[in-house]
C-alpha cells in the first residue's frame, strides 16, 4: 500500500516512551497480572484487534489523561499511522453524512509504549489496539504490529492500516449511537447471547474497515492484489477460533467475542466490495 499521498493527521496523542498510568483505570497491579496471563497462554482472542474489555468497560471518574506530544510524529512508524489516520478523517468525513447523515467528529489516536491511561482504564500493550468510548480515543502500541508479523503471520502497511481503520471503524459506530445501544444489551444479557453481540459489532467494524479500504482506494489507487491478500491474511489470522487452537488447541465458539477467521475476511471483503456502511449490517445478516 503507498502511503506518501495520504494527509497526516495531527489528531496524535504520542506518549511512547512516557511510561506511567494516570490516576483511574483498572491499575497498574491489574494489568500486569493481565499481561502474564496474555502471554503465558498465548495471544486472547478477547486481547486483539478492538479490545472487547476496553470497550464495553467504563472510566473512573477521577481519570485524568497523561499528556504527550501532539500533533504528526516524524518517525517512520509514527508517520505512517498519523497519514493513515489523516485518510480515515478524509474519507469519513465525506461519506458519513452522505450514508449515514451524521457529521464525523475526529478522534484522537494515542500512541503509547507498554502501559498509558485511557477513558476505559488502563491501556497495556498486551491487550492489543482498541476504541475507548468514554473519551472517543484510539489506543495503539505500535510495537502490535511487529507481533503481527512474528506471532500471527500477518504484516504489511495494509494490514497495519486495516488495524487502526477497525478501530475507527468503533468510533463510527458510536458516532451513529450503535455502540452504546450494544454495550446496554451487552450488560443486560447472558454470556453467550453477550458474546454473540461483541462478534456482531466486531465484525461490523472489520467491514467498516473494507469500506474505508474501498473509499480510499478510489481517491489514490494505492491498494493492489498484495495488499488485499495481507488484509485477508490479517483477518483470518486473529479469528477467534484460529487464536483458541493456537492458545488452548481447540476452539469454543460460545466464547468468541470478535468472530471466526471466515466471518471476519467475509466482512472485511463485504465492505472492500460493497463500499457502503449499509453493506455491514452485521446485526441483520
Amino acid at each position: 500500500m503507498r502511503d506518501e499521498d495520504l494527509r497526516a493527521s495531527t489528531n496524535i496523542d504520542d506518549r511512547r516512551g512516557m511510561g506511567g498510568v494516570a490516576r483511574g483505570g483498572i491499575g497498574l497491579g491489574a494489568a500486569v497480572v493481565l499481561t502474564l496471563i496474555g502471554w503465558a497462554t498465548g495471544i486472547d482472542p478477547s486481547v486483539l484487534i478492538g479490545g472487547a474489555e476496553m470497550v464495553t468497560s467504563g472510566g473512573g471518574s477521577n481519570y485524568q489523561a497523561p499528556q504527550g506530544r501532539q500533533g504528526a510524529p516524524k518517525d517512520p512508524v509514527g508517520s505512517f499511522v498519523a497519514r493513515v489516520l489523516g485518510e480515515t478523517e478524509d474519507v469519513w468525513a465525506q461519506i458519513l453524512p452522505a450514508q449515514a447523515g451524521r457529521q464525523y467528529v475526529k478522534p484522537t489516536l494515542v500512541l503509547y509504549s507498554g502501559v498509558t491511561s485511557s477513558g476505559c482504564g488502563t491501556a497495556q500493550s498486551a491487550m492489543g489496539p482498541f476504541y475507548c468510548p468514554n473519551d472517543r480515543k484510539l489506543y495503539l502500541d505500535t510495537s502490535f504490529f511487529q507481533d503481527m508479523k512474528a506471532k500471527l503471520g500477518g504484516g504489511g502497511n495494509f494490514a497495519y492500516a486495516y488495524v487502526i481503520a477497525h478501530e475507527v471503524g468503533h468510533h463510527v459506530q458510536n458516532l451513529v449511537g450503535l455502540l452504546p445501544k450494544v454495550q446496554n444489551a451487552e450488560r443486560r444479557s447472558d454470556p453467550k447471547t453477550a458474546n454473540s453481540l461483541s462478534v456482531r459489532t466486531e465484525l461490523m467494524a472489520d467491514c467498516l474497515a473494507g469500506v474505508w479500504a474501498n473509499h480510499m482506494n478510489r481517491r489514490h489507487a494505492n491498494i493492489d492484489d498484495s495488499d488485499l491478500r495481507q488484509a485477508v491474511s490479517t483477518a483470518s489470522a486473529i479469528g477467534d477460533d484460529r487464536l483458541q487452537k493456537m492458545s488452548r488447541g481447540y476452539a469454543v465458539p460460545d466464547s468468541f467475542t470478535h468472530g471466526s477467521s471466515e466471518q471476519r475476511v467475509r466482512w472485511l471483503s463485504a465492505g472492500l466490495r460493497g463500499g457502503t456502511i449499509q453493506t455491514c449490517d452485521t446485526f441483520n445478516r
